[in-house]
């Protein structure tokens, strides 16, 4: 699968293990470039993100409807297999879900879950949203696209980004926003779920408290499932990686990271 990949090498690395990120829905490697990939580096660590297929300029968007949750496992699997040792997994959203798929079944030094998905999966923000805008999760579910979710600035924002992001930067990720997988959407409501006793990988669970995609509460439960505690930022929506505080997130894996001696 040709797969984009974007990476940003340190003046002088200082850490062995690289760093590999993994978009949410909707997104790409887009997401990660913008604050996350120099920041990393500039701390000493290769850094690497890539587009799951379907997603940025990485191959596969004829046929996204149809994409299972494995083939995005897959892609993190060919990237990471490409890096000269395993990398700290870090998966934000949907790419949360796929990086816990993925510790099932591959060893890796750390694993970071940004604002992601729980292991029961996508059904109680779906039953939110299905109550909140009836029209379009039922154009959504009629038409097999999730995009309608997405479609305008003030859709994205809502889903996505703070009430005080500039509209000018709204428009500009909304933009960038592609069409999401419906079959992988089905596997995160009860096809295929993600199986924390598979996962022996130390995590580190961060959550955003003004996040409406997945609450507070359903992040605890993350962190629970994987053994461990949440820290969940106030006053921070879904894109935690995009948002003004981003550097506060960043600084909390870095120091996490040094905790763990990587």
């Amino acid at each position: 699968m040709k797969l984009e990949v974007l990476s940003r090498q340190p003046d002088s690395r200082t850490h062995a293990t690289p760093l590999l990120f993994v978009h949410g829905l909707f997104l790409g490697v887009w997401c990660w470039e913008e604050h996350f990939l120099g920041y990393f580096a500039q701390h000493g660590y290769a850094s690497y993100a890539l587009s799951l297929r379907g997603h940025g300029a990485s191959a596969g968007r004829d046929r996204l409807r149809w994409t299972r949750m494995s083939e995005y496992v897959a892609d993190v699997v060919q990237v990471a297999q490409q890096l000269p040792t395993p990398p700290v997994v870090i998966g934000h959203s949907n790419g949360g879900a796929v990086v816990q798929e993925y510790l099932e079944t591959h060893a890796a030094p750390a694993g970071v879950l940004l604002a992601s998905a729980p292991p029961s999966g996508f059904l109680r923000t779906a039953l939110r949203t299905a109550v909140k805008h009836p029209l379009l999760f039922t154009k959504s579910n009629l038409t097999m696209s999730l995009y309608p979710l997405v479609s305008t600035p003030a859709l994205a924002r809502e889903f996505f980004f703070s009430a005080g992001m500039s509209e000018d930067r709204v428009h500009a990720y909304q933009a960038k926003m592609v069409d999401e997988s419906f079959l992988a959407f089905l596997d995160m409501l009860f096809l295929d779920l993600p199986r924390p006793g598979r996962v022996k990988t130390p995590m580190l669970v961060l959550g955003a408290a003004d996040d409406s995609s997945f609450h507070p509460n359903q992040v605890q439960a993350t962190a629970r499932a994987y053994g461990t505690e949440a820290f969940v930022y106030p006053a921070m929506p879904h894109a935690m990686m995009l948002e003004d505080g981003w550097q506060s997130v960043a600084d909390r894996i870095l120091a996490w990271l040094s905790e763990k001696g990587l």
